[in-house]
């Protein structure tokens, strides 16, 4: 692939830079607000101007972009300093998963509203008991007239506590073998039931939440996806939430721990001219370097009207613990400086201590590093599957550490 822009890409390239160059908000323009009315005011100004969620359909609040142009505008807002984004979830996983499974009204009714910034999504996926298996979840719905009630318990939900709705995956049938006995639904936040409780994390924050559901009723009608189809729905969340993971996200990067070795002594003379410090800066650079032509691939395919597939997981393997071990290094550079976390005294504003405590996390969310391997190792490689002593036994008989005492 030609990875320089056509005439009509390098168009709408300087249509774009000069549009964000004009808007981007001024620091007094949302000072008085916290982080998520700034997400908010940034996302309703792009909605207003024709900007949000590019490649969306006109009518679901998008411009029928193309897959090339979308990644153009991402490279040129990249570039500017703008308010931290709260909608990566609703806008690059649950959307998608509506647009494929949802009635066209309610894509009309819930799209838009995403898309403007005015409603927030989030993904109930993970539970206590399930670990880094999906398909093993507890949480259950039974059928109750036209609604179905809720009991369980799902962990780990990214802002939950701003959310005003969410996707929810549930055990609809027991009896069934573990992945046929689901069913994905979208569900008000705002429901009578629901118990939203923060996760104190290391980092200091606490955007993750344990939520409860007691009884809670959501209307059949907000069932994607046939009753028992809940595993395939799904999917189409995991593929696109890999696709939006890719390398981890933001925090430290090669070139951040390579400035740093230039100005950071050790005995006395820069560390970037320390053997073994050069070598590990020599394996981060391979790493990333293969990390960005592994994008172009997933660009190619994007430009070919194709879908990636499941080598997007490599990006999340190989970046997640690239940027933990990153941060790492950086500390140890830092030597008892490393200890100080204040954005007002810390290098870099306290970059590194940030990644350092955040990035364990990374290699969780969104598929353990285990996961991704098997993802990679069978539908990358096409290597056999991992012996499952669960396939083709009913949920409900497969025993748990509680039956086995």
């Amino acid at each position: 692939m030609d990875f320089n822009d056509s005439p009509k890409e390098a168009a709408f390239r300087k249509e774009v830079r000069a549009w964000l160059t004009e808007n981007i908000p001024d620091e007094k323009e949302i000072d008085d607000l916290d982080y998520i009315e700034k997400a908010k005011f940034w996302q309703k100004k792009k909605y207003d101007a024709g900007w949000a969620c590019i490649r969306w359909p006109v009518e679901h609040g998008g411009r029928n972009a193309t897959p090339i142009e979308q990644v153009i505008w991402d490279q040129e807002e990249s570039n500017f300093r703008t308010p931290e984004s709260i909608f990566g979830i609703g806008h690059g996983m649950c959307a998608p998963t509506m647009m494929t499974w949802a009635t066209e009204e309610q894509n009309k009714r819930y799209l838009p509203k995403l898309a403007s910034g005015e409603e927030v999504w989030c993904q109930l996926f993970s539970e206590p008991a399930g670990g880094s298996d999906l398909a093993a979840l507890r949480t259950k719905a039974e059928r109750d007239g036209d609604d179905w009630v809720i009991n369980g318990q799902k962990i780990w939900t990214s802002g939950a506590h701003y959310s005003d709705f969410g996707v929810l995956v549930v055990r609809t049938d027991p009896t069934a073998q573990k992945h046929q006995g689901l069913s994905y639904f979208f569900i008000d936040m705002k429901s009578p039931g629901i118990d939203i409780k923060p996760i104190k994390q290391i980092s200091g924050g606490a955007n993750f939440n344990e939520v409860y559901f007691s009884d809670v009723r959501i209307p059949d009608q907000q069932r994607l996806g046939s009753v028992g189809q809940g595993w395939q729905v799904a999917l189409t969340t995991l593929m696109n939430e890999r696709a939006s993971i890719g390398g981890g996200g933001g925090g430290v990067n090669f070139d951040s721990v390579f400035a740093l070795a230039q100005k950071t002594l050790m005995n006395g003379r820069p560390a970037i001219e320390d053997q073994q410090v050069r070598a590990k800066l020599a394996d981060w650079y391979t790493q990333e370097s293969g990390l960005k032509y592994t994008g172009y691939r997933s660009m190619t395919a994007l430009s070919k009207g194709e879908i990636p597939g499941p080598e997007n997981s490599i990006g999340k393997l190989v970046g997640a613990p690239k940027q933990q071990d990153m941060a790492a290094f950086a500390l140890d550079l830092l030597d008892a400086n490393g200890s100080i976390w204040d954005e007002n005294f810390s290098e870099s504003a306290g970059l590194f201590q940030a990644t350092f405590m955040a990035s364990p996390g990374l290699r969780i969310a969104g598929g353990t590093d285990e996961i991704m391997a098997n993802i990679i190792a069978e539908r990358v490689l096409g290597l056999p599957q991992d012996i499952r002593v669960d396939k083709g036994i009913p949920f409900s008989e497969i025993p748990t550490s509680k039956k086995q005492q």
